[in-house]
């Protein structure tokens, strides 16, 4: 291997640690709890100013860290949308929504981070713009959106606006308190992610096919 790819190796591993610690010190701490030089530190580097190095700012760290997620869950979403059938009704499409994001953090094992550092950027306007921006790019989100829409159609828009905020906050909430139930060792409703999925689902449904109060 030439010295040059040596290098690249090098600094892709290094910034690959770079954000796993920075994604778990967030999740644990708070994002603005935790300082770039702290995340160098905990990250072995001797450069007490290796994220900004690597990443720039703050900013720019939490945008790469929702990057690096959002690209698997990009992918089993395409997949999940590809075995819908003609038809799809809100089931279907509030599945695609939930599995595309379960299925991900639970391919990471057991601890994980991911939910408790996305629940951290949802309390925060600032870092919650970074999660929306990111969102707006993905047209497999978009779609699954459309169709959830078209399904949805009697209900009045404020009605439907409203429920949206309710079903981003329960799968945000729920998914970060499973993660730090499975990560602290104690009981849960549901033992997997596959299971927990199953149960949110049905929550989700029963969220967005309620009465309307006249």
């Amino acid at each position: 291997m030439m010295a040059k790819d040596v290098r690249a190796v090098r600094v892709n591993a290094t910034r690959e640690l770079i954000l796993t610690t920075a994604e778990r010190m967030f999740a644990e701490r708070g994002v603005h709890e935790v300082s770039n030089r702290q995340i160098s530190e905990a990250a072995g580097q001797g450069n007490n100013t290796a994220v900004g190095y690597h990443f720039g700012t703050k900013t720019d760290l939490v945008r790469a860290i929702v990057r690096k997620h959002s690209e698997p869950i990009e992918e089993r979403r395409k997949e999940l949308l590809a075995e819908l059938g003609p038809t799809p009704d809100v089931r279907d499409w509030v599945t695609v929504l939930v599995r595309s994001a379960t299925d991900h953090m639970g391919s990471l094992g057991t601890p994980c981070w991911l939910a408790r550092f996305s629940a951290q950027l949802m309390n925060d306007p600032s870092l919650r713009q970074i999660q929306i921006e990111e969102s707006l790019t993905s047209p497999t989100l978009q779609q699954l959106l459309e169709g959830l829409n078209v399904c949805l159609a009697n209900l009045p828009l404020p009605v439907r606006l409203e429920r949206n905020d309710m079903a981003r906050h329960l799968i945000i909430q729920m998914t970060a308190e499973f993660e730090r139930a499975l990560a602290e060792g104690t009981p849960t409703a549901r033992a997997t992610w596959q299971e927990m999925a199953d149960g949110l689902i049905d929550g989700i449904v029963g969220l967005w096919t309620a009465p309307v109060t006249a």
